[in-house]
């Protein structure tokens, strides 16, 4: 079964997406910030991070980067949902290493098609 890393400020969007993917079957982290995000990823190989950019202390594109550094993460898909969704932020996650970029607010079924897509489902 995927595990799955939602990371987002915003309490509301973690309740509705984590209820989303453990609805579709997902194994569900759940970081609140950039800081707890790097924690969970060390701690724990995930399939998938859904990875929101603006956040009080390490941002969304940080967090990626240093995602991307490890070797033994290299089989994590990160997708980006953002309300930064200028071409400039889009192009910046793709640079920080995201497998896809997806501007907020988003349709739920688009989301689940994208992460069965990069799951492999």
């Amino acid at each position: 079964m995927p595990y799955i890393l939602l990371v987002d400020d915003e309490p509301n969007i973690v309740m509705s997406l984590e209820f989303l993917m453990r609805k579709n079957g997902y194994q569900v982290g759940i970081a609140r910030n950039g800081t707890e995000a790097l924690a969970a990823i060390n701690q724990t190989p995930y399939d998938l991070v859904l990875l929101d950019v603006m956040m009080p202390d390490v941002d969304g594109y940080q967090v990626c980067r240093q995602l991307r550094q490890r070797p033994d993460r290299a089989a994590t898909k990160v997708i980006f949902l953002s309300a930064k969704s200028q071409p400039t932020d889009v192009q910046k996650g793709y640079e920080a290493g995201a497998d896809l970029y997806i501007p907020k607010p988003f349709s739920t079924r688009q989301l689940m098609q994208k992460v069965r897509e990069l799951l492999g489902a």
